[in-house]
């Protein structure tokens, strides 16, 4: 028997979910994964989905998306569906999606929701894998759980030379020490370091991150402002969320401007880029780069 293209998916997704460790009641698993019936729940699968060409019919907390992650933009008709940790339930059950995405570490309890169609988890990173690697094991998996393996393929090598392009227009400053953080208040920063997304594309770039101190799962550890005034012969980078309140409240403040790189005009302030994101997190954050160290603020 000649299998259609809807019966390659249904099939495929039956396989590689009964396999999972996430895998969903088995009956149902029925209906076949429509690919225009997917909710992301977490933001770091949008950017898988939309690597493939699929706009996901509902994400999680919109508002927070467009602030925080701002690109890739979403489709006007793309539903909002709650808090990513509380999603609307009766709103998914009503919008009957094929497949639901998640995110390992954060997010609603999957059992809570596990009655209203299969799911997915991806992971920002594991023992064996960084951020960088697991976003390409991801797109790969997911690509071929709903039948975009070539699509998959395809993006993942434009990626692949996008990066390389900024590694090279990059390789000047490949003896600069880089410094990473984003304000929480006047007093305290989340820096990033070893296991983060923004240290895994320093090392595709070629380049350093100047913090070598401890990081959690997410690659990142929150400091005093006082920590970065030990901070000699660095490059800063602050990225910025749409609330630049901190950074008014101490710009004329005598610690701040103590800070090394604050004196030698050696701060670059960014927009916003996911600090946990995947593929277009990556890609912006180059492209950020780029134009910040560019621009030599």
């Amino acid at each position: 028997m000649t299998l259609t293209s809807e019966q390659h998916t249904r099939r495929r997704l039956l396989m590689l979910l009964a396999c999972s460790p996430l895998f969903a009641t088995p009956g149902l698993l029925a209906a076949p994964a429509d690919p225009h019936r997917v909710i992301a729940l977490e933001w770091r699968p949008v950017e898988l989905l939309l690597a493939l060409g699929i706009m996901p019919l509902a994400v999680a907390d919109l508002p927070n998306y467009r602030r925080w992650v701002v690109e890739p933009e979403l489709g006007p008709d793309v539903i909002d569906v709650g808090l990513r940790n509380e999603p609307n339930l009766e709103l998914l059950q009503r919008l009957k999606p094929s497949l639901m995405l998640l995110s390992r570490g954060f997010g609603p309890n999957a059992k809570r929701i596990s009655t209203l169609s299969p799911q997915w988890t991806s992971q920002f990173s594991t023992a064996d894998r960084g951020p960088l690697a697991s976003t390409v094991a991801d797109i790969r998996t997911l690509g071929n759980l709903l039948g975009r393996d070539a699509e998959a393929d395809r993006y993942l090598a434009a990626m692949d030379r996008q990066m390389n392009a900024s590694a090279e227009r990059l390789q000047s400053y490949r003896q600069e020490k880089l410094l990473m953080f984003s304000f929480l208040d006047s007093r305290r920063v989340m820096v990033f370091g070893k296991g983060s997304l923004f240290g895994d594309i320093l090392n595709r770039l070629g380049l350093h991150s100047a913090w070598q101190g401890e990081t959690n799962q997410w690659g990142s550890t929150i400091v005093g402002i006082e920590r970065l005034a030990k901070m000699e012969g660095v490059r800063a980078l602050c990225f910025l969320h749409g609330d630049d309140d901190p950074m008014r409240e101490i710009a004329h403040a005598r610690l701040w401007r103590s800070i090394p790189f604050v004196r030698e005009e050696k701060l670059h302030l960014l927009p916003a880029v996911w600090f946990f994101g995947a593929n277009y997190s990556a890609l912006r954050f180059c492209q950020l780069l780029e134009q910040a160290l560019e621009a030599r603020v």
